[in-house]
């Protein structure tokens, strides 16, 4: 792969995000006003924003890697979370109670479901949008990116939101509420996307002069599972 300036740097923050959002989602559930959503969707539109911004600059094959790259991060933080909740803990840390590990479980310990939904989700919507912002990178010859972007995201997130909301809470909550949960979060995510816009095309033009770099992905295998970078 050819070495760039700055794809270290979104690769870095990319990572950030879906940590940091993760941890949100399985700590709070946030009503405000007509919205119902996980605390983590406040943060987590932006990984699609960084998906925009590597496939637009840097191409389908980079941002693939960069998915598996969060994909194995986000499992390995999982699994880490796990293992720490499964082991005993030390009696002043537990305090009256059981409180520590009360309180561990209701912040860092998500359920095996959560974690599945959240990985799978990830995982569905991420390529979905990816290859949808790159196949129409070469319809539109690179013409139209915010409707490229808004385009992809309102297929990749509504792909994202319905496996990780079937997943991780079909069942586990009333009808209404699950509906309610979907529904809100798929357009707080758009939203986010379309209020981002401008943002999203003075960040691709800068990354494209500083790079010297713009990509088309006309020979390019779009087989998620090929790990080849270019």
């Amino acid at each position: 792969m050819k070495s760039f300036k700055y794809l270290d740097i979104i690769i870095g923050l990319f990572v950030a995000v879906l940590l940091i959002s993760n941890i949100a989602s399985s700590a709070k559930i946030v009503e405000l006003g007509p919205f119902t959503y996980d605390g983590g969707t406040l943060l987590f539109p932006l990984s699609y924003i960084f998906g925009d911004v590597l496939t637009e600059v840097y191409g389908y094959s980079v941002s693939r890697r960069v998915i598996w790259i969060g994909f194995v991060t986000v499992l390995l933080m999982s699994v880490t979370l796990a293992v720490v909740g499964a082991l005993p803990g030390n009696a002043d840390w537990l305090g009256a109670n059981n409180f520590g590990q009360e309180a561990f479980n209701k912040i860092l310990g998500s359920t095996p479901r959560i974690v599945a939904g959240s990985l799978v989700a990830f995982w569905a919507g991420s390529f979905a949008n990816d290859f949808l912002l790159a196949k129409l990178k070469l319809i539109t010859n690179g013409k139209w990116l915010w409707m490229r972007t808004i385009g992809s995201t309102l297929i990749g997130e509504g792909v994202d939101t319905a496996v990780f909301a079937t997943v991780a809470f079909l069942g586990a909550m009333p009808n209404d509420v699950f509906l309610n949960l979907i529904w809100s979060n798929y357009v707080f995510k758009v939203g986010i996307e379309v209020l981002f816009t401008p943002v999203t095309y003075w960040i691709v033009t800068i990354l494209k002069r500083a790079e010297g770099v713009d990509a088309y992905d006309r020979e390019t295998d779009f087989n998620p599972f090929k790990m080849k970078s270019a």
